[in-house]
């Protein structure tokens, strides 16, 4: 550790202007260390204590990222500088160093210490001071607020769509309730007629225990043609008016319908006899009140399995951070998106089955399917094809969202993930729903997201790990909204 001169600090661009007292004040506090190449002169989450400036050697900085390190910036000029860059602000906020920094090669460094680089600063500069102060907390605000608005902008967007989805089967379950109960009742009132008629008590258990057989027998026709099924009503139309039903023709569609043709009739005529009519008549009603209930077993299952979707993506009930199968994200996300998506894109999915479940933050991930998917259909203009792709290549699992809309233009490629940057027209896009995605997948996840676009081809590639890092769960570093300035 020495002292450096006031001409060695005046040759770096960072001091050139300083008055030879400021600069006599920088020798006075500050030092001069040495470190061997490998060594790290700050790590990222210690106590920031000094603002670190390179006076020679060659310099990396680090942010570590779910365990990971990924590098931000190296440079060998003389000047730059990292450390305790937010000292000027005070103790207005948590001081600890935002990056690690390390020399790749013999280093020399001049460090003053934090508090008094916050003193000189607030001091020499105070309008910049308060400048700087401004842009610090105005950016943390704004992005803050803006990402809760784009979180509730998709909620809507999620909300109307399942709400669309919700509303079919919903009115489905509830028209078809409405008849079914109308239809008992008259089939009961079939039976009664059956009994007002004179046909006894064991006659009517044969019928009632031949509507039994039946109803495992039947099947819905939904193979025939509209031809065949005219048929199929044309031959009992002419059976049943040949064996006195004058209501023949109103009775044959909703038989046929069921599946009953000439041959189950024939077994109702054998049981009922001579009250034939009245019996076809109950075994209608009874069979349309059989198809209201599997209408509604139907809608029903729908509706759970659309609620099923919702809760997947919004991983309400489970933990913030656990190993998922990414497909079962990608499919509640497709499922939520089903309105919006609409019937002129074509979906095609292509997963691998071997994929393992990967340690993820789930609901944030299903965030970025959204913002991902979104802007796919956007780029398509409601028609094309979305096609979204599973893999495994080496420790990562790959999810590609791939789209045919017109592309991104080559010098947009390089700007697409920065804050605020939208190729939408204004008021449809605020240029921040690519950049939330790319800190999900890079700061909370430590993977990455890369996009390759030409027209009728964009494919947006998101790397995950599947290996969980060596922090606890949930102790992920959260970066700061400002990053550490270099040069």
């Amino acid at each position: 550790m020495s002292r450096i001169t006031t001409d060695e600090l005046r040759g770096l661009f960072l001091f050139e202007d300083l008055s030879e007292d400021r600069l006599a004040w920088l020798t006075e506090y500050g030092t001069v260390r040495e470190y061997a190449e490998g060594a790290d002169i700050c790590e990222q989450g210690d106590p920031a204590e000094s603002f670190v400036v390179l006076l020679e050697g060659e310099i990396v900085l680090l942010l570590r990222m779910r365990g990971h390190l990924v590098e931000t910036n190296r440079s060998a000029q003389p000047g730059v500088y990292g450390g305790a860059v937010q000292a000027y602000i005070g103790d207005r906020i948590e001081q600890k160093y935002q990056h690690t920094m390390r020399a790749l090669r013999p280093t020399r460094v001049f460090e003053l210490p934090a508090r008094k680089f916050g003193l000189a600063v607030r001091k020499w500069f105070p309008m910049a001071t308060h400048l700087l102060e401004g842009v610090f907390f105005g950016m943390n605000n704004a992005r803050r607020v803006v990402d809760q608005r784009e979180r509730l902008t998709a909620l809507g967007t999620i909300t109307a769509g399942l709400t669309h989805e919700l509303n079919n089967p919903a009115a489905a379950a509830s028209r078809a309730t409405a008849e079914l109960g109308d239809r008992m009742l008259r089939a009961q009132r079939r039976l009664v007629d059956l009994a007002s008629d004179g046909v006894d008590c064991e006659r009517i258990g044969e019928l009632v225990s031949l509507r039994e057989r039946m109803g495992s027998s039947l099947r819905q026709p939904t193979g025939r043609s509209p031809l065949e099924t005219s048929d199929a009503e044309d031959e009992l139309g002419d059976w049943l008016e040949e064996h006195g039903l004058d209501d023949a023709w109103d009775l044959a569609p909703s038989l046929v319908g069921a599946g009953v043709g000439v041959a189950e009739a024939e077994e109702v005529a054998a049981v009922a006899g001579d009250r034939l009519p009245a019996a076809l008549r109950w075994l209608a009603e009874v069979l349309e009140a059989a198809e209201l209930q599997a209408e509604i077993t139907e809608a029903v299952g729908r509706i759970t399995a659309l609620l099923d979707s919702a809760r997947q993506y919004s991983q309400l009930d489970r933990a913030p951070y656990q190993r998922a199968d990414l497909r079962d994200l990608l499919d509640s996300t497709l499922t939520m998106l089903r309105r919006k998506i609409g019937e002129g894109v074509r979906v095609v999915t292509d997963y691998d089955p071997d994929l393992p479940p990967a340690p993820v933050y789930a609901a944030e991930l299903n965030q970025v399917w959204t913002n991902l998917i979104v802007n796919a259909l956007y780029a398509m203009g409601g028609e094309g094809t979305l096609t979204v792709r599973t893999r495994r290549e080496n420790g990562t699992a790959v999810v590609e969202i791939g789209d045919t809309g017109t592309g991104i233009p080559e010098e947009n490629l390089s700007r697409i993930f920065t804050p605020f940057f939208t190729t939408k027209p204004v008021g449809e896009g605020t240029g921040l729903g690519l950049d939330i995605s790319w800190r999900i997948v890079a700061d909370r996840h430590g993977g990455d997201i890369q996009v390759k676009s030409r027209p009728g081809d964009t494919t947006f590639q998101v790397r995950l790990p599947l290996t969980e890092p060596e922090a606890a769960p949930g102790a992920a570093e959260e970066t700061s909204a400002e990053e550490p300035a270099t040069s």
